[in-house]
């Protein structure tokens, strides 16, 4: 392996670049408390994971060739921002009170959801699949093996996410006291739903690369 520190370095850039995640991260800090944000934290790492085990079989290869298995990830992963992002602000028309009764009776199911938004925002994001397959070979000897370097990268890379969203969950959880006024999360709701339609239209319209 070549140039780890470099690595290093390049992941910690990527992964604090403003995307989907943490977009999905922030609503669910906001709305669910730090539990929900710190779930939706996990099921990003998960999804990272299992794209770091496609890599090295091979599989986000043969998603970046395949103009078809690409175009159907990125089309489900799309469509299911937008309904995150419309979903965020379809809330917006509720009252204050109805949504304060709503999160009441419905804690439970949507704390156990965060887990799976943050699961299914990345892994049916074909674009992370690209990053790792571009990203990685860059730090491997040529003619050497690829599965241990992989492997070190992919932890590698989801313990620095892992470790950023701790950081950055603790951080808008201190300052929840604002972030939860009704003027406050409403606009947040408003903001976060809007990116979240912007970045499922931008990936609905990425090309495949080969």
């Amino acid at each position: 392996m070549d140039n780890f520190f470099v690595f290093l370095i390049m992941s910690l850039f990527l992964i604090v670049l403003p995307g989907p995640d943490i977009a999905v991260v922030t609503k669910n800090t906001i709305t669910e408390g730090k539990v929900g944000g710190l779930k939706t934290a996990a099921g990003t790492c998960v999804a990272l994971l299992i794209h770091t085990s496609a890599a090295i079989l091979g599989l986000s290869a043969l998603i970046m060739k395949s103009a078809i298995l690409f175009s159907i990830l990125k089309y489900v992963g799309a469509v299911y921002l937008i309904y995150l992002g419309v979903k965020s602000l379809w809330s917006l028309r509720k009252n204050a009170d109805s949504a304060i009764l709503e999160a009441d009776t419905n804690s439970r199911y949507d704390n156990k959801s965060c887990f799976k938004q943050g699961f299914l925002t990345d892994i049916l994001n074909p674009k992370i699949a690209v990053l790792f397959l571009t990203l990685l070979p860059q730090f491997v000897h040529p003619g050497s093996g690829t599965l241990i370097p992989f492997l070190i990268m992919g932890i590698t890379y989801t313990l620095l996410t892992a470790l950023w969203f701790l950081i950055y969950v603790t951080l808008i959880n201190h300052i929840s006291a604002f972030m939860k006024k009704p003027k406050t999360q409403y606009i947040i709701e408003g903001i976060t739903g809007t990116i979240l339609i912007g970045f499922g239209i931008k990936l609905a319209l990425e090309k495949v690369r080969n």
